[in-house]
């Protein structure tokens, strides 16, 4: 079957493989609003864009676009030339993130009727413009229509439709080799955006009943969701930072209390082990966060060790992105200057065998092999160390060993087995999840090994193996 074609449909990965930030036209050209239309023009033709920023004291106010520029001649004719172009531009702008998906933004862009589409930071700095012209060939899937409600989504049950459409979507996309990280990043941005869109919903009911927010306030993703690495099987990970004190703690509990149900209710099951910002200890005021960190850091108990492991893969998700930046450094820097702790945090991770025993053989239970406990948890605490060693903020897996390799941590060759393994690991457990749900049963990160080849079975006991590199690249980075 050739890529792209399936069942006579035509199907292009590109919107599931790459991001705005690389496709976008950046940066993007900005005018002052009393610039007059005739130098707007200009630029445009100029520059070969069809879409400027335009500023108010040096602030983003609006967007002026071909379509704007063709309605004023069209109303003023050639008078409109020497009209400033504040009192032309269209001030509403939809924008989305750098990171976004390209077929979050092809559905944005056709549900909008939008030709151009800012694209922003994670602190809603403007980076760049795409253009409906060079996304023309980027056509998703049938289920893009579904997932792109979600800015409208105003119920748990539509919530749940984006939700629902995840099997199918990660099914279409491993069958037409996409690579396993890249669903998995799929998957977990549009996790990203279920849980966005609820605690929107959520500020907003609350707003209602409880007045604004006592201050600014950030919703973080942690765990294998703030890492981009979802798969089918979600649970809630995820915190709030805010910028008022323990006396405004009653607003933002009621916020994780809805934001939890809401969720809960769309699908994305409480997390077991109560890592939700409905649960004090996962909210807080930056001094509380501090101290907090502190203690874990301090205290070298297994239960602080593993608070620290979900939440070092932060994400900022709704809200003041700031707060979780500054958060994310402080946190870092503490980290990186107790060597002690790392000490302790490369002891747990050298605890974490690969399930693979003596002679080569898988370890099994009932015929499965646990890959997450015995596969991917291995590799994602070992990256997650050396990125606290060196203080970096990314979170992905595979960023994060290629940053360390980079830093002289990791050789090259080491390097393209820990990825090789890392993707085959993570695919072998998609392929499972989705195996399970077409059964009816629930995903799992325990492989049937029976259900695979010869093959199949060496290049899995081959990718585990890989995995004995990591004590002597742990112990290699905390003596470093």
């Amino acid at each position: 079957m050739a890529d792209g074609d399936m069942l006579g449909v035509s199907f292009d990965l590109a919107p599931y493989r790459k991001t705005l930030a690389e496709v976008m036209r950046s940066p993007p050209f900005r005018l002052p609003a009393e610039a007059a239309l005739a130098e707007a023009a200009q630029l445009m033709t100029r520059e070969n864009v069809g879409a400027l920023l335009i500023t108010e004291k040096d602030c983003v106010a609006g967007i002026l676009t071909e379509r704007d520029l063709t309605r004023a001649l069209a109303v003023h004719g050639t008078a409109a030339a020497t009209l400033p172009v504040g009192g032309l531009m269209t001030r509403t702008i939809a924008s989305m993130a750098g990171d976004a998906q390209l077929f979050r933004a092809i559905g944005r862009m056709r549900r909008l009727n939008l030709r151009y589409l800012p694209v922003v930071d994670e602190l809603g700095g403007y980076i760049g413009v795409v253009s409906a012209r060079a996304l023309l060939r980027q056509r998703a899937a049938e289920t893009q229509s579904i997932i792109d409600g979600l800015d409208t989504a105003t119920s748990a049950e539509q919530l749940g439709q984006a939700r629902a459409a995840l099997p199918d979507l990660a099914r279409l996309l491993m069958a037409e080799k996409l690579a396993a990280h890249e669903v998995a990043a799929a998957i977990s941005g549009i996790y990203a955006d279920i849980t966005s869109r609820a605690a929107a919903l959520v500020e907003k009911r609350l707003n209602a009943e409880l007045g604004p927010a006592p201050a600014p306030w950030c919703l973080l993703m942690l765990g294998s969701g703030g890492r981009g690495e979802s798969l089918l099987k979600p649970d809630q990970d995820n915190a709030i930072v805010h910028g008022g004190n323990a006396a405004d703690d009653a607003w933002y509990a009621r916020a994780g209390e809805l934001i939890a149900d809401l969720l809960d209710a769309a699908g994305i099951p409480y997390c077991k082990g109560g890592v939700m910002a409905k649960n004090a200890i996962w909210r807080g005021d930056m001094q509380a966060w501090r101290q907090r960190i502190g203690e874990w850091i301090g205290r070298h108990s297994a239960a602080m060790l593993l608070n620290v492991d979900i939440f070092y893969d932060l994400k900022p998700l709704y809200g003041d992105a700031a707060l979780a930046q500054d958060l994310r450094l402080q946190a870092l820097q503490a980290a990186s200057r107790s060597p002690l702790f790392l000490r302790l945090l490369a002891e747990q991770a050298a605890q974490l065998h690969p399930a693979i025993g003596l002679f080569g053989r898988l370890v099994e239970k009932d015929g499965r092999v646990d890959l997450k406990l015995g596969g991917l948890l291995p590799l994602v605490s070992a990256a997650r160390l050396l990125a606290l060693k060196l203080a970096l903020p990314a979170t992905a897996t595979r960023q994060r060993l290629m940053l360390a390799a980079a830093r002289g941590l990791i050789g090259e060759e080491d390097l393209t087995r820990l990825l090789d393994a890392h993707e085959l690991i993570l695919g072998r457990v998609l392929r499972q999840q989705i195996e399970d749900i077409a059964k009816g049963e629930p995903p799992s990160s325990r492989v049937d090994v029976h259900g695979l080849s010869r093959r199949e079975v060496t290049r899995l006991k081959r990718a585990l193996g890989q995995l004995a590199l990591l004590p002597d690249i742990i112990q290699g980075a905390i003596t470093h």
